[in-house]
């Protein structure tokens, strides 16, 4: 059962005016959807990048400005290696087959994660998309790519240490023992300029946040649901968002 309960909520009773800034999705089920009908896991991811590309649509008329997309892990690389491949073409595909869509409903697609390490294809294709839509404003999807939120951090981190090391060479004593402010760490995160997560939708029934957007999501909402990404749909989002309206959000406070 979904947390939004049994009785599915309704479009009309939503406040689009208070939806989340920032929405992070884990796209999770593909395999399980594809295993519970006698198909291959490439199947699954196949279609898993049709409903990513339904839901664009559903993003823009829900009034979400910003939503990460958990695509692929720094712990992905520990599948077979055929369906690792398997997931590079499929995301190929996407990136050349969607960028239309993209212009045409005035997304901005960014990625966050280590590209650098990612199939060279890949990386030059995510690289054209990002570049010709940059100027973009009407939603900003921002694909999570070889990601993971330790690793993220760690890099963010390693930066400043670095930057206080040449500081100190430089005889900049003063300012090499300065503390670390939260905006100084975020500008080295991926997602430096996006807003923090509001809402973690967890498609897939699980209850875990998988190394995804650990320093964003601090105070997020998270909601988890049965359905399995392929078959995720507006309605599951209506079911989602409708809950997060519903949240005593205290932030700390009381």
């Amino acid at each position: 059962m979904d947390q939004s309960g049994r009785v599915p909520a309704r479009l009309a009773d939503l406040d689009l005016a208070r939806s989340p800034k920032h929405v992070a999705i884990i796209l999770d089920g593909n395999g399980r959807w594809a295993k519970a009908r006698g198909l291959s896991r490439s199947d699954g991811h196949k279609a898993g990048g049709e409903a990513l590309t339904r839901m664009l649509d559903v993003f823009i008329k829900l009034n979400i400005p910003v939503v990460s997309l958990y695509a692929f892990s720094t712990e992905n690389w520990k599948r077979p290696k055929t369906e690792v491949n398997g997931l590079w073409r499929l995301m190929n595909q996407f990136f050349e087959s969607r960028l239309e869509k993209c212009m045409e409903l005035g997304v901005r697609v960014m990625a966050s994660g280590d590209i650098r390490q990612i199939p060279a294809k890949n990386r030059e294709r995510i690289q054209r998309v990002i570049d010709l839509t940059r100027k973009h404003k009407r939603l900003t999807a921002n694909f999570c790519v070889n990601y993971g939120a330790q690793a993220e951090i760690l890099r963010a981190a390693d930066s400043i240490v670095q930057e206080r090391l040449q500081l100190a060479e430089q005889g900049e004593t003063r300012k090499a023992r300065k503390p670390i402010g939260k905006a100084e760490f975020e500008k080295r995160l991926y997602t430096a300029g996006l807003p923090d997560v509001d809402l973690l939708v967890r498609p897939g029934g699980e209850s875990r946040v998988s190394n995804f957007l650990l320093w964003q999501i601090a105070y997020a909402e998270i909601y988890v649901t049965d359905a399995l990404w392929p078959d995720f749909t507006e309605q599951n989002l209506v079911d989602a968002l409708w809950w997060f309206q519903n949240r005593n959000r205290r932030f700390g406070g009381l």
